[in-house]
This record gives structure tokens, C-alpha cells and sequence, in this order.
């Protein structure tokens, strides 16, 4: 069981963000602030925040807005921190103490630093086929330390820590595959679920960002998981759901419902009260915070 505290914060290259809201999942207060260029440059590997002094007094002034102090937050960290397999095992034991070493021994070829550094956590899924489907989610402990240290800072404990990503998944549960694509900063994240099955994962950097990122690099970048997913679970994506893009997203739809034979849309409906989203989470959708709009579907 996961931990639902009604505090949450998201730290990313260009801002922080935090939210908090009632027991009836309603959006209480929602405080924004925007980081110096250069201030937090996220990695798996090299130390994240740049400018200490930048990134806590911006963090601060997210708690203060909140009144948030001396209480347990979910925080939300970069994609890039957080690396996420979907792995396939014919047997796979349930005690955490059997099953983290089996972790570590097959993914110890998958990061780029030693295996024996990382903070591991992983959930079981329903299968393809027979067997088991487990979906690790793996980062190198000094970055969550770092992060988890910021917290600490401003006297708030991180209960739940995850990818902006990952909190995203909640906003694309369908009976049918859709397909996730998320830009932040010059990262690309995309993903497909299905039925809450976590389908395919896959982050990387992008070629090209900004007013340089155009529709066909942009497809070409999640053509690779889509066409994952045809082949191992022999049907195509329903829908493509796009975050990140902002005021671009209608230079992007015409070329992927071409590409993709499908519905292209918003991660977050312009209309909060559409789909998974309640009406009290205009704020969210107003200010693009996908993360923690995801995160209240998650917490609802």
C-alpha cells in the first residue's frame, strides 16, 4: 500500500510546484515557483541541484504558501532520476528480501552506475501470459538523498517519492492501450498502459527542444515503444495523449493521428471536469502541472 499524503510537491529543471488538498480530494491551494536557468540540471549520475541556495529558496516559498511545515509530502522528482523496467519472470518469490537481489542481478547491465548504489522499489502486475510481470522503478541513492535533503530542509518528510512520470501514469488508465508522451525540459518520456498495466516505459533525451522540436522528430522519438507494443502485444495504441508541449500541441496532432491512426489530445483535458480530472483541479490544468494532477487521480 502506498502512502497518500494530501501534500504534494514537484520539483523539476524549471520550477517548483505544490499542491494540497482535502480529504474529499478537492483542490485546497496550489503555489508555483519558477527556477533560475541552470539552477537544478537532472541526472541519474552527477549531483542535481547546482544552486543550493536557489532551489531551497524557491522551495521555500512553496511551503510557506501551503503553510506546510512538519508533515509528510509526496514529492515528485525528474524523470531522469528514476529509471523504470517492465520485466517478465516465469516465477518470482513475494519476500522483498528474495526479490531484490534478483533484481539487482538482472539489472545490473541496465544503469549506469553500480547496481550496489541504488534505492530499488517494484510492484507486481498482471501478466502478458503466464508467469509474472514486475515493474521496478530503480535511482542512484545520493540523488534521492539529495532530494529527500531539500525536503528535510524546509522541515517536511517524503513519504512517497516518484517520477514526474510515473504520477502521470493515472491520467491514461483505459481499458485500451494509450500511449503517454511527456517532454519536460529536454527529456521525453513515453509510456503505454493499459487497463492500469503498466505496458512499456522508456525515457530519453531529446535531439532537439524548444521552437527546434518539430512534429517529426517528435514522432519519430515515440514511434520506437508504440511499435514495441504492437509486436509483443499484437494490437496497436488506441489514443496518444501529449504533456509538456503547451501552446505547441496543435502543431503536433495532425502529423501522429496520420502516424498513428488514432485520437491525439491533452494529457490534461482543457475542461477539468472531462475525464478522470474533477472540476477542482482548473488550477492544475491552467498551469500544465500534469504531475500532480496525476497524483490526485492517484490519491482520489
Amino acid at each position: 500500500m502506498m502512502a497518500h499524503p494530501p501534500l504534494a510537491i514537484e520539483i523539476s529543471a524549471e520550477r517548483i510546484a505544490g499542491a494540497r488538498w482535502s480529504r474529499a480530494n478537492s483542490i485546497e491551494d496550489v503555489v508555483v515557483e519558477e527556477l533560475p536557468a541552470g539552477a537544478l540540471v537532472p541526472s541519474a549520475m552527477e549531483p542535481n541541484v547546482v544552486n543550493v541556495p536557489a532551489v531551497h529558496d524557491a522551495l521555500s516559498k512553496v511551503c510557506d504558501g501551503l503553510h506546510a511545515k512538519n508533515e509528510e509530502a509526496t514529492l515528485i522528482i525528474p524523470d531522469p532520476v528514476v529509471r523504470v523496467f517492465v520485466q517478465h519472470f516465469d516465477e518470482f518469490p513475494r519476500s522483498p528480501q528474495e526479490a531484490l537481489p534478483i533484481l539487482r542481478w538482472r539489472l545490473k547491465k541496465s544503469v549506469p552506475f553500480a547496481i550496489e548504489e541504488t534505492l530499488i522499489s517494484y510492484m507486481r502486475q498482471a501478466p502478458r501470459d503466464g508467469g509474472v510481470d514486475i515493474v521496478t522503478a530503480l535511482s542512484r541513492e545520493r540523488i534521492i538523498r539529495e532530494y529527500d535533503s531539500l525536503t528535510e530542509s524546509v522541515s517536511l518528510h517524503a513519504g512517497v517519492i516518484l517520477s514526474g512520470s510515473l504520477a502521470c501514469l493515472a491520467l491514461v488508465d483505459n481499458e485500451k492501450p494509450i500511449l503517454m508522451a511527456r517532454v519536460s525540459n529536454t527529456t521525453l518520456t513515453t509510456a503505454i498502459v493499459r487497463n492500469g498495466v503498466l505496458c512499456g516505459f522508456r525515457c530519453t533525451e531529446l535531439p532537439a527542444s524548444g521552437n527546434e522540436l518539430t512534429p517529426r522528430i517528435f514522432s519519430d522519438e515515440i514511434f520506437p515503444l508504440a511499435a514495441y507494443h504492437q509486436d509483443t502485444w499484437h494490437e496497436p495504441v488506441h489514443a496518444v495523449r501529449l504533456g509538456g508541449l503547451g501552446n505547441r500541441l496543435p502543431e503536433f496532432v495532425g502529423l501522429l493521428e496520420q502516424e498513428f491512426h488514432c485520437q491525439v489530445e491533452a494529457l490534461l483535458p482543457p475542461v477539468p471536469s472531462q475525464g478522470l480530472i474533477s472540476g477542482s483541479a482548473s488550477r492544475l490544468t491552467e498551469l500544465d502541472l500534469d504531475s500532480l494532477a496525476g497524483w490526485m487521480v492517484h490519491y482520489g
